[in-house]
């Protein structure tokens, strides 16, 4: 794959929230994700802890009232997206959040992921 393909594939996996689904098609056995700086447990490596952060984030939320998942920008061996969630957390406080998130591709794999948003405060 391309990685605008690999790009437009994450796309259309995010839209249709099957975050597992991209993890295990589109990203690298070895690849690494990066919250913001001073986010607890914010970097993980390897694959199979990617898909445990991402199913844990999806079970802090209630219900999911608006997902939106912009074109990528593809420069390079890098792509850009930006996200925004609508939604209910677990505890029930409604919230909206938006990042920008930035993928590297090696060899037709994604092989990190960084994600950049305002951390509240």
């Amino acid at each position: 794959m391309t990685i605008q393909q690999i790009a437009d594939r994450l796309v259309e996996l995010s839209r249709n929230r099957q975050s597992t689904q991209a993890y295990r098609e589109l990203f690298a056995q070895n690849a690494s994700s990066h919250e913001m700086p001073g986010v607890p447990d914010g970097t993980v490596s390897g694959l199979e802890n990617l898909i445990a952060k991402s199913e844990a984030f999806d079970q802090m939320h209630r219900e999911i009232h608006e997902l939106t998942v912009t074109e990528p920008l593809v420069y390079q061996h890098f792509f850009t997206v930006g996200m925004g969630i609508d939604v209910t957390k677990s505890d029930g406080t409604r919230s909206q959040e938006h990042e920008i998130c930035v993928y590297q591709v090696k060899d037709g794999k994604i092989v990190d992921e960084r994600f950049v948003y305002s951390m509240p405060g």
